[in-house]
């Protein structure tokens, strides 16, 4: 069984930081896809960024210049670097793992909370 696991979201004030890290359990070479996806109460599901396996990004562009997509192959890990925060990102934050064979895997969701 495929197994996604994130971490590093919490409250952080207005104009601070937060990182989000996922690893998932499939092998580097079998993934083409990592992302992120956030759900606001309320709001539908919207993607933020995404990393392709030839490191090709794509933003949202409410976080364009303020968030940042990176991986770590060798970790099958995907991290999403969150700076000068604002209330708009108060979300639950979602990763998305999408393979070359078309399977679809999602964190379980991680709270970012931005307030002062």
């Amino acid at each position: 069984q495929v197994q996604v696991v994130e971490s590093g979201g919490g409250l952080v004030q207005p104009g601070g930081s937060l990182r989000l890290s996922c690893t998932s359990s499939r092998s580097s070479s079998s993934i083409y896809v990592m992302g992120w996806y956030r759900q606001a109460p309320g709001k539908q599901r919207e993607l933020v960024a995404s990393i392709t396996s030839g490191a090709s990004t794509n933003y949202a562009d409410s976080v364009k210049g303020r968030f940042t997509i990176s991986k770590d192959n060798a970790k099958n890990t995907v991290y999403l670097q969150m700076n000068n925060l604002n209330a708009e990102d108060t979300a639950v934050y979602y990763c998305l793992i999408t393979s070359y064979r078309g399977d679809i895997d999602w964190g379980q969701g991680t709270q970012v909370t931005v307030s002062s």
